[in-house]
């Protein structure tokens, strides 16, 4: 099974190859770099769904909050 998890966009990182377009994410105070090619839309303040470093999607606050809220639920379930 795969996971993207939503994080908070918090810099879009220079680079001069736009396809190589990064940016850092803040994951619940976890800040981690990730890969924005498949995302050039995404904006700083934005939530974007990441998997194996690369953000896949942009998504709207509420759905963020509802992935962290189940997934904290699952993890509870162990």
């Amino acid at each position: 099974m795969c996971l993207a998890v939503p994080g908070r966009l918090i810099a879009i990182l220079p680079d001069e190859n736009p396809t190589l377009r990064r940016g850092s994410v803040d994951f619940a105070g976890i800040r981690k770099e990730i890969c924005l090619a498949f995302t050039p839309e995404a904006e700083v303040g934005q939530y974007v769904l990441v998997h194996v470093g690369f953000a896949l999607s942009v998504i709207g606050e509420d759905e963020a909050n509802r992935v962290v809220r189940l997934l904290n639920q699952a993890g509870d379930g162990e």
